[in-house]
């Protein structure tokens, strides 16, 4: 398998009310999606065109702390000014996603209400503009409590597959994987963010050459349970 990876650029700032489905068709005009792309969309764009922006009122900090406590649903550790926060998501996040890089001054930027119906919605508008079946990622940044450096992951799937189940299958000397999940949304949401970077306003991007799977998945099948999480 060999995946190419390419910037959407020309996208321009968006806004409250702005058609991102209709942004991004005109901006990957230049790519002509084909059936089997998916395309990778930052969380903040969506974000800004859903209106899930809140205008900062009063001491920025202690309003920001204040925004970041009513939207988790859980407190799960705090040292100085970072908070780790559950979302009413399931996401165990830095800050409950409240952010203020790539915000318009005087104001944070939310996590979508619900971002995999936001690829949903996404995806088939792009389908029906490309006549093609597409995959949609909708990205945020995360940090990992074992390892330093932020990564981008998957918060929302539409059209290709969130987890690769490989419990069963054979290891190349023949022994049976007993346990093997592979976060592939996650790793293709990584892998775009590479050529979006953090800086350069490149919102999305386009990954052509990855087999979506049998399966389509959902971003929250990446959450895992708390019954399941050995450090809460």
């Amino acid at each position: 398998m060999t995946l190419q990876i390419f910037p959407v650029t020309g996208i321009g700032a968006v806004r409250p009310g702005d058609d991102v489905a209709g942004m991004l068709s005109e901006a990957l005009e230049q790519l002509r999606p084909v059936s089997g792309d998916i395309i990778v969309v930052t969380h903040k764009i969506v974000s800004k065109a859903e209106g899930a922006i809140v205008e900062i009122e009063g001491d920025e900090e202690q309003f920001r702390k204040e925004l970041i406590e009513s939207e988790a649903v859980s407190i799960v550790r705090r040292r100085g000014d970072l908070i780790i926060a559950e979302t009413r998501h399931g996401f165990v996040c830095a800050n409950a996603g409240v952010d203020r890089s790539n915000a318009e001054p005087g104001t944070m930027v939310l996590l979508p209400r619900d971002p995999d119906q936001s690829a949903h919605r996404i995806r088939l508008r792009l389908q029906r503009h490309f006549s093609a079946d597409l995959g949609v990622i909708i990205s945020d940044t995360f940090g990992r409590p074992w390892r330093r450096g932020l990564t981008d992951v998957a918060i929302g799937v539409s059209g290709t597959a969130a987890i690769l189940d490989l419990k069963g299958e054979k290891d190349w000397v023949g022994r049976t994987l007993d346990v093997t999940e592979v976060a592939v949304a996650d790793e293709l949401a990584s892998a775009a963010d590479l050529v979006m970077g953090k800086a350069s306003g490149v919102p999305a991007a386009l990954i052509r050459g990855h087999e979506p799977g049998a399966v389509p998945g959902r971003g929250s099948d990446l959450v895992r349970p708390v019954d399941e999480d050995l450090f809460r």
